[in-house]
């Protein structure tokens, strides 16, 4: 069992790349631009703070999937005013690693996914948020497109 990197995506005028090294990420890809300014970059590692950073650099919103062997995957969004949420994809499988699924409940990140979106200027489905952090998947990496779709983000799907 070992970590397989991360996605991030957020919206940013400037270097993207550099802006998360200096943020504390490693191992950082290129990044892929999406519409509305918004890119998405895949990383291997990231600081406990490194999204608190990045967002406090860039003044934009943004959200990270961490892979766990692409089976499941841990959600962390910040918005600018320092709000942020939490949460878990591929919930049956986490459940086999032994991850305490009481540690990431669903309505909690239906709520912070909600307001993320509104203070990303997105319009989210409550619905498809729902049903993606409660659904199941070969591979988290699929749970994590169909909820940045799911968020509103341009391209995200």
């Amino acid at each position: 069992m070992g970590n397989s990197g991360g996605s991030l995506t957020t919206r940013s005028t400037g270097e993207l790349r550099q802006l998360m090294r200096a943020a504390g990420f490693t191992g950082i890809d290129d990044t892929q631009a999406l519409a509305e300014g918004w890119h998405v970059t895949d990383f291997a590692d990231a600081g406990r703070r490194s999204l608190a950073n990045l967002v406090q650099r860039t003044g934009a919103p943004a959200v990270i999937v961490s892979f766990l062997d692409s089976d499941v995957g841990f959600v962390e969004a910040v918005t600018p005013d320092g709000k942020s949420w939490e949460g878990l994809l591929n919930r049956e499988t986490a459940k086999s690693y032994e991850i305490p699924l009481e540690h990431f409940p669903i309505e909690a990140a239906v709520a912070g996914a909600l307001a993320w979106s509104a203070a990303a200027g997105l319009t989210p489905d409550e619905e498809a948020i729902r049903q993606t952090l409660r659904g199941s998947a070969l591979f988290a990496e699929e749970l994590s497109s169909a909820l940045m779709a799911a968020l509103g983000l341009p391209g995200g799907a």
